[in-house]
């Protein structure tokens, strides 16, 4: 088979190989929408498939850059990488997803990965647990951005949801349809959303007058979520209204109320800080707190890009924080139901 070049192209529609280069690059600014044309007709009739290599070698760049998520079973999660995706495909770009299901260890393999793959930058949903070697990228001078979560002490951008004041306003609307004792269920605290989220919690609770005992306060592993939950429901004085921390603590209370028949919104109202694809479709329909997630992937991915072609370092520059409002989307689950 015959191999063939830019300079096919160009002989082909009549053009140089500098304004090849540039149809290839998108940069058709001072390109005529005629000569446009010519050459994607001849690229067309030619099959030609650029050198991908090659240029990256000649332009310092990969055109890639790599996504490293926390757990892909989070819904959210999910939204976001594929906003993400959206946006550099727009650009031209190749995203590489990694999964580090919470692991350091994993997430410190993947980022080494793409250390070696020359990706042009990195966004992550950081564990948290590698501190010293976010520090070292930035150092190096890799352009990074940090979506959902913040590591205190490094030196990069980040795009994050207001987690506190988001369950601020979920527990003020139940405690506005009469709920004093309220629980809320969570994974470990090992990340700042959720640290946000508990301390959104803390504050409504406090400033609303509610009932503040320690033990409706509940951060563990999601496989003991049952189990707490069966010591917290089987109590006389147990709360009459719970909020769970995301789309996997949901499925262990679905099931725990299921299991047991509980009456929702009857017996115990529900609500959950996550987009949940499914919450119109429940009997009843599920309270939730959305997240803009295709508006956080986005600017994610324009953040970064922006460091990946800006001529000044990113650690010579003020690192930037978009946050973003969540939206308390009210449906049956928690409404009416009992009066303590």
């Amino acid at each position: 088979m015959v191999n063939v070049t830019m300079a096919d192209v160009a002989e082909k529609a009549g053009v140089s190989k500098s304004t090849v280069s540039q149809y290839l690059s998108k940069r058709y600014e001072y390109m005529s929408v005629e000569t446009r044309k010519k050459i994607e007709q001849a690229i067309k009739e030619l099959d030609y498939r650029p050198n991908v290599l090659a240029r990256s070698l000649k332009q310092k760049r990969s055109s890639t850059i790599g996504v490293i998520v926390a757990n892909i079973m989070h819904s959210f999660s999910t939204e976001i990488c594929r906003a993400i995706e959206d946006y550099y495909q727009e650009q031209g770009m190749n995203v590489i997803l990694c999964n580090t299901d919470e692991d350091g260890d994993k997430e410190k393999s993947y980022i080494e990965m793409l250390q070696a793959k020359q990706v042009d930058g990195m966004i992550l949903f950081p564990t948290g647990k590698n501190k010293s070697l976010y520090k070292k990228l930035t150092k190096q001078r890799i352009p990074i951005l940090f979506v959902d979560r913040k590591v205190e002490g490094v030196h990069t951008d980040t795009v994050v949801a207001n987690n506190a004041d988001a369950v601020y306003q979920a527990v003020k609307h139940l405690a506005d349809q009469g709920h004093r004792k309220i629980a809320i269920l969570t994974a470990p605290l090992t990340i700042s959303s959720r640290i946000d989220r508990v301390e959104g919690f803390k504050r409504a609770v406090q400033e609303l007058g509610l009932d503040s005992s320690r033990d409706l306060t509940i951060n563990c592993e999601i496989g003991q979520i049952r189990g707490r939950l069966q010591s917290l429901l089987s109590r006389e004085d147990k709360p009459t209204a719970i909020i769970a921390g995301n789309d996997l603590v949901l499925m262990e209370i679905l099931a725990y109320i299921k299991e047991n028949r509980i009456r929702v919104p009857e017996e115990l109202a529900l609500l959950v800080f996550d987009n949940i694809p499914f919450a119109h479709l429940l009997s009843p329909t599920l309270t939730t707190i959305s997240q803009p997630s295709a508006e956080m992937g986005r600017a994610a991915g324009r953040l970064l890009h922006e460091r990946i072609k800006a001529e000044q370092p990113s650690d010579q520059q003020p690192p930037r924080e978009m946050t973003y409002e969540c939206t308390l989307i009210v449906r049956e689950s928690s409404q009416g139901g009992i009066r303590p």
